[in-house]
């Protein structure tokens, strides 16, 4: 493991992390039957599953605030660590959040309730990435079913852990006390795509979300998934049931022939949270910031489903 340059093998258990103040959880994960939506196995974005209904006009959505999940995917110490550039960022998506006037922050006394919903002990996870051999979240991507052009059998597995019993009590209460009828429950953390090829000439590329797509370079390995630090969420309703949960991909950390040669993997790393604090889309006409597109698209998908 070359861990100075985010470059490591993408295997072992997953650790523990210590309490990581206000804005970060460590991984969470919890039984997936029961949670409200069923696991979903998607090959292509957008990356959405649940309830298409739309709410009514009567209905009140709160949320909390986003925080950072780090070793939902892997384990912790190779998910970018709670600098000062990582909780800059979230309190900029914060902000943001608050200002799309969607939803509103649930408050209890001037304070956020429960900060970053840590009060308890497992808020519902939302898990999106590629499928793997085990079917634990920190075990090797499974690549079966490859087709010779496109890849076109792959599938990422969309769900979402049932919360603990005491957040379920805790966020009924808030709910209640807030007149809302459902939360958005919105994290930041690492997850790994897997990397498609197009036509006869091989071009790569990497399906982000909602109308994102990432081109890659053509000596990409098509046989070792890529690091993307992602939003996931959660439009939670009473007795912590979700009914419908989402992700977007904001940025990719690929890894190239020579290092997946060597059975290692390239990691999201700090730089990269910083980077990404300033990065815009390009391909959109007012270029936004990558994180303002990405969790706007987030926010419009789990509220927002389009009509069947």
């Amino acid at each position: 493991m070359i861990a100075r340059r985010g470059i490591a093998p993408r295997s072992g258990a997953r650790g523990s992390a210590g309490a990581m103040i206000l804005l970060a959880l460590t991984a969470c994960a919890g039984a997936t039957l029961g949670s409200g939506v069923g696991d979903a196995f998607l090959g292509h974005p957008p990356y959405y599953a649940g309830s298409t209904a739309r709410a009514s006009s009567s209905t009140e959505t709160g949320h909390l605030p986003i925080a950072y999940q780090r070793g939902g995917a892997q384990a912790p110490i190779f998910d970018p660590s709670l600098t000062d550039d990582m909780i800059a960022l979230l309190a900029e998506m914060n902000a943001y959040l608050d200002s799309l006037g969607t939803s509103k922050r649930l408050v209890e006394g001037g304070k956020v309730s429960a900060v970053a919903h840590a009060a308890t002990t497992r808020p519902p996870d939302v898990q999106f990435g590629c499928v793997t051999r085990s079917g634990d979240a920190d075990d090797d991507c499974a690549l079966d079913g490859d087709s010779v052009l496109g890849r076109d059998q792959l599938r990422m597995r969309l769900a979402v852990g049932r919360p603990s019993g005491e957040w379920t009590l805790w966020i009924d209460q808030v709910m209640a006390d807030q007149g809302v009828d459902r939360v958005l429950v919105i994290t930041l953390e690492v997850g790994w795509y897997l990397v498609r090829q197009r036509g006869f000439l091989g071009h790569k590329e990497l399906e982000l979300g909602t109308s994102h797509v990432a081109q890659l370079p053509w000596l990409t390995s098509l046989e070792t998934p890529v690091a993307v630090l992602q939003l996931t969420g959660a439009l939670v309703g009473p007795g912590g049931k979700a009914l419908r949960i989402g992700a977007e991909g904001l940025l990719a950390r690929r890894t190239g022939l020579e290092i997946s040669a060597l059975g290692a993997q390239a990691l999201i790393s700090d730089d990269d949270v910083r980077q990404l604090r300033s990065a815009r889309r390009e391909d959109l006409a007012d270029e936004p910031l990558v994180w303002r597109a990405g969790l706007r698209a987030l926010v419009s998908g789990l509220l927002e489903p389009p009509r069947r």
